[in-house]
């Protein structure tokens, strides 16, 4: 053992959950396991069965137990059936969900540091067991007991946070409201500072409209709402810049000017990380009580159980979620 694991087995483990057994889950927390042994603590919640055939394991009772162990630590949880790539299949599904709120709950009591979650398919849940939340976060927000949460895209060069989600364009404008931008832009604040180390973060946001309204010539959004809104941000104490036109926002030297940016709806924030590190960007939900990061892909069906997958982003997850979670023990020890 290294002295820098020495030093983080006084830290609890990341708690991985296993996501869907049938997509890649289970084969990229192997692969996690062997990129990170020594580095990043973590264990998988899930069913030893669900690995991939020849992947070592230890099997373990708690948490505390993963640090030091020789191969992958799982800490089992029974899905009724084995595994079958690419096949969701229904009697998966509530264990699935109970794998999710099993992590989030040893997180809160402190035996996690934090959660990472392999992903999940939706529709799988809810046909299996009749999940009632639109996707992972909403689910963790419900569990956090109904907490604000925002959604941050990060990678080593770049975090954005859309204001508006998965909604069709056309309907961007009427939900973007004023509270909804500000309670989007405090929650990216507080965890700049938080959970990323920024004493004093300073938060880029796009404008709406083509070259942010150009003053009112491509639309009055800038205008009526978003720079006022600005404007009282920043009597606060926030730093903010802005409202800005959204295609010169994104360049080198531009991203070198601000810790994060928030835009306001799902592709114009998308696009800019995806391209810039489309294998590496880790999903964070912001707002929560707890930390929680997931590598920023799906499920993988049309190559799971093939061996091919690519598991950059969970490591890449499960790093942030380390470093999160330690600046938030050093936080509340001071």
């Amino acid at each position: 053992m290294t002295a820098d694991n020495s030093a983080s087995a006084l830290v609890p483990p990341v708690a991985l959950t296993v996501g869907e057994p049938a997509g890649i889950g289970p084969e990229i927390a192997a692969k996690a396991f062997s990129a990170l042994q020594g580095q990043v603590p973590f264990f998988l919640i899930g069913d030893p069965r669900h690995l991939p055939d020849g992947v070592a394991f230890t099997q373990i009772n708690t948490p505390a137990e993963a640090h030091g162990a020789a191969s992958l630590p799982v800490l089992p949880h029974d899905f009724q059936t084995p595994r079958v790539p690419g096949e969701a299949l229904p009697e998966h599904a509530q264990a699935v969900i109970d794998v999710i709120a099993r992590a989030v709950e040893l997180t809160q009591t402190g035996e996690a540091l934090a959660v990472c979650t392999n992903p999940i398919n939706k529709k799988a849940l809810k046909d299996g067991a009749g999940f009632p939340f639109p996707g992972h976060t909403e689910y963790l927000s419900h569990l956090a007991g109904d907490a604000d949460v925002v959604m941050m895209l990060a990678c080593d060069k770049l975090r954005v946070v859309p204001a508006t989600i998965h909604i069709a364009l056309s309907e961007v404008p009427a939900t973007l409201t004023r509270e909804t931008l500000a309670q989007v832009i405090r929650t990216t604040h507080a965890a700049l500072i938080r959970d990323f180390g920024f004493a004093t973060p300073r938060i880029a946001v796009a404008g709406l409209n083509p070259h942010a309204g150009e003053g009112g010539a491509m639309g009055m959004d800038e205008i009526d709402m978003i720079t006022p809104l600005l404007n009282d941000l920043r009597t606060e104490g926030l730093d903010l810049l802005g409202p800005l036109p959204a295609d010169t926002m994104f360049h080198a030297s531009a991203r070198a000017g601000y810790d994060a940016a928030v835009c306001m709806y799902h592709d114009q924030a998308l696009i800019p990380i995806k391209t810039i590190d489309f294998a590496g960007g880790v999903n964070v939900t912001l707002g929560l009580p707890f930390v929680r990061t997931s590598p920023d892909h799906g499920t993988a069906y049309d190559i799971a159980g093939t061996g091919t997958a690519d598991a950059t982003s969970l490591i890449n997850a499960l790093r942030m979620a380390h470093q999160m979670g330690l600046a938030r023990r050093q936080e509340s020890t001071i």
